[in-house]
């Protein structure tokens, strides 16, 4: 298998764990109650383990589309600050996301203030394209194509 595709299978594993156990410790930190795969699974009627499965795959193509998805990626140098630009950009794609799913499925009822969730959420999103960033590794862009070199 690619080391590229290899690299982004585990960044997107990684950087899901490290962003679900920062949503999971939330309420100690006085924000609302955030559970991604619990919301997916009821979105979509199935079981909770099958929102973890859907959860962790969704991690996993974001983690391709920082691979592979040389937008933005030549033009900052910093590794911390690309993950925050791309945990920026993953989570107003999941809102987007969000609000489409929800125009053509029942959504599960939210807890607390919507505020502090979108806060909470952001947060979460830039933890994880900071953990897939430096779980990749420094890219750059030549010609259309990613191509990833040791830290």
């Amino acid at each position: 298998m690619n080391i590229n595709i290899q690299k982004s299978i585990i960044a997107g594993i990684i950087g899901t764990v490290v962003m679900t156990v920062v949503l999971m410790a939330a309420p100690m930190m006085g924000m609302p109650k955030m559970a991604p795969p619990e919301m997916l699974s009821a979105m979509v009627g199935v079981p909770v383990f099958v929102g973890w499965l859907m959860h962790f795959m969704i991690g996993i193509l974001f983690a391709f589309a920082y691979s592979y998805g040389c937008i933005f990626k030549s033009k900052i140098k910093n590794v911390w600050l690309k993950g925050a630009v791309f945990g920026i950009i993953a989570f107003v794609f999941a809102q987007i996301m969000m609000r489409v799913m929800g125009m053509m499925m029942p959504m599960p009822s939210m807890e607390g203030s919507m505020m502090l969730t979108a806060i909470g959420s952001l947060m979460g999103h830039i933890i994880f394209g900071i953990v897939v960033a430096k779980t990749v590794g420094e890219s750059s862009c030549t010609n259309n194509s990613c191509q990833t070199r040791k830290i």
